[in-house]
């Protein structure tokens, strides 16, 4: 053998490796998503925009990307071990739609990018230094409009002018509602309408809220944006029928579960938005340097059934300024 021939001999054994490894297919990409509700049909409603949006950007689920499914079943308590199963999972990314499970999966990581779908206030929770520059490994989008609770009242106003006392449905310990509360007593003055604030954190706390709503004569109720919430936002919308109390609620979804009505921004768009946050951290950016989104289109919905039941009429003024309406 000729030394020339030798040596390209002996580079090809020492490429081979090399080509080999080249010709690997790509590692697929995996996500996780650490969800506050239930795993079943009607919730996967909610966050099918986020698979939406997935595809609209070219990610197939099992094809060329990877999705963890994590769901706490309503019981905030089960969020830290999950958050951890995903982080020892090794995930690319994760995410998350609400508070709590943006804070259990911070606790359990401040390595892997979080991706918020819908947390009220991310700078008051902790998530993040601002909303400009978050700073961590966390970033997103908020559901957070400090005047939204004022244009809520208003509505409620409208379609019950002789309102005088409106029950506020908040969790206590919510630092969101906290915040949302100041705004809305501040509109309820100006409205000359009394607040009754009835604090739930659990459905358990239903019952005993539409009691004291009952006992001190509320004529209206505003059911502020909340997970939990929107889980049992059918048994939310049926004890406001049942307690005859047109209700205005933070999140479209119970309006169109047979609540009166809701004024928020969409969900489903931010669900849907969440997906271009994931994209572009799979494609390197850090959570660091992108900014937090806050609503800036919001969506009025009527359910007309609803108001038969309670017998209201709600307005021309109202109606012809509703995104939807449900009949």
């Amino acid at each position: 053998m000729s030394p020339v021939i030798g040596l390209l001999v002996a580079l090809g054994v020492l490429l081979s490796p090399l080509a080999t490894e080249a010709q690997q297919p790509a590692k697929m990409p995996r996500i996780g998503y650490l969800g506050f509700g239930l795993s079943t049909p009607e919730n996967a409603a909610v966050y099918e925009p986020f698979r939406q949006g997935l595809r609209d950007l070219g990610y197939v689920e099992g094809q060329n990307v990877a999705i963890e499914w994590r769901f706490a079943e309503g019981r905030p308590e089960r969020l830290p071990d999950l958050a951890r199963e995903l982080v020892r999972l090794k995930v690319d990314v994760i995410v998350v739609p609400v508070t709590s499970a943006a804070l259990a999966a911070r606790n359990a990581t401040r390595t892997i990018p979080i991706v918020m779908v819908a947390v009220p206030d991310p700078i008051g929770a902790g998530l993040v230094q601002s909303l400009a520059r978050p700073g961590g490994n966390v970033t997103g989008l908020s559901f957070l409009n400090p005047e939204l609770s004022a244009k809520q009242l208003q509505l409620l106003k409208e379609v019950v002018p002789k309102v005088s006392r409106v029950a506020v449905l908040q969790d206590p310990a919510s630092v969101g509602h906290r915040i949302i509360l100041k705004e809305a007593e501040a509109t309820a003055r100006a409205l000359g309408v009394e607040l009754q604030i009835l604090g739930a954190r659990v459905p358990d706390d239903f019952d005993a809220a539409f009691a004291a709503m009952t006992r001190e004569r509320a004529g209206a109720l505003l059911v502020l944006a909340h997970p939990t919430f929107l889980l049992y936002r059918r048994r939310l919308a049926d004890l406001a029928e049942k307690g005859r109390l047109p209700a205005m609620y933070g999140n479209t979804e119970h309006a169109e579960a047979g609540g009166l009505m809701a004024y928020a921004p969409s969900l489903a768009d931010n669900f849907r938005r969440s997906a271009v946050y994931v994209d572009k951290i799979l494609k390197g950016a850090k959570p660091s340097d992108l900014p937090v989104e806050q609503p800036t289109r919001f969506q009025l919905v009527v359910n007309l059934k609803a108001a038969q039941a309670l017998g209201l009429t709600i307005p021309q003024s109202v109606l012809i300024r509703a995104d939807r309406v449900v009949q």
